[in-house]
């Protein structure tokens, strides 16, 4: 398959209080395109900043990124991010009108009306037909996701950088996103990359989940995922790649030798940071 995504030992440092702080250290990675990618670990591991060095936010302080072959120096509507906050949009704008902003200031398409149209068909791939006129104050945090990732994809990237982009919302509209989004993915084959905390939706979302080690961040390994979707939680599979997941991780001093149904499955790393 085609590589849309190579990093090659990167190394990523901070200058803070004196000290030189390393975030990241030798990251090698390749992402072939159209892949959905998770990448899980407990805060401070450098996921963010890894998402930050694909999208040209932040210059590695050794080794590089490439995006199909070309190396990335520089923010690029090839990489276009979705963040965990909830106040992405411009509340001066409608849904419709936030997605076409998008569409304008990147020279990627010519004339209002054409912007506005296509707009609308990407309001309309994710599901929020209907809501055009509706301004930020007036759509719920689900809703407003929407909004963002239309306005990410709207401009045509080759890699969809989400940072948590479900982590602010409640279970129910949580689950519905998941389900959205893959039926998004699939529609477009857009390559993804997406951090989350939470264990059971990095099985669920990903074909491929990366574990990141902490301070300074490392993978730890990369976890191929043959569960077909729409992915269960209940498939003896799921249950394995969730332990194999938390002992990466560091999570296995209270857990029993037999297999945890998944009522007792405590995802979110936050709750368990202090075992690690």
């Amino acid at each position: 398959m085609e590589l849309a995504l190579t990093i090659s030992k990167l190394t990523k440092g901070f200058w803070v209080q004196g000290r030189n702080f390393i975030a990241l250290q030798d990251i090698d990675l390749s992402v072939n395109k159209g892949e959905f990618i998770t990448i899980i670990g407990p805060s401070g591991c450098g996921k963010s900043t890894l998402l930050r060095c694909i999208a040209g936010f932040e210059r590695p302080t050794t080794g590089f990124v490439q995006v199909e072959g070309q190396e990335v120096n520089r923010p690029g509507i090839d990489r276009m991010m979705v963040f965990q906050g909830l106040d992405q949009l411009f509340p001066w704008l409608t849904a419709l009108e936030n997605v076409a902003f998008a569409l304008r200031v990147t020279d990627t398409t010519r004339g209002m009306a054409l912007s506005r149209t296509l707009a609308g068909d990407y309001i309309n791939l994710v599901g929020l037909s209907g809501y055009e006129g509706f301004y930020a104050h007036q759509l719920s945090g689900g809703m407003k996701q929407r909004v963002a990732i239309a306005r990410a994809l709207s401009v045509q990237p080759k890699i969809l950088l989400m940072d948590e982009p479900f982590g602010s919302l409640d279970a129910f509209t949580r689950k519905a996103l998941q389900e959205e989004l893959a039926s998004i993915w699939q529609k477009t084959g857009v390559t993804v990359l997406f951090v989350t905390h939470n264990i059971d939706e990095a099985i669920v979302q990903g074909d491929k989940i990366i574990a990141m080690s902490p301070q300074p961040g490392r993978i730890l390994s990369v976890i191929d995922n043959p569960i077909p979707r729409p992915r269960s939680s209940e498939s003896p599979k799921f249950a394995e790649i969730w332990e194999t997941l938390h002992h990466l991780l560091g999570i296995h001093k209270n857990l029993s030798k037999e297999p945890l149904r998944s009522s007792q499955r405590t995802a979110p790393l936050e709750e368990v940071e202090a075992i690690i």
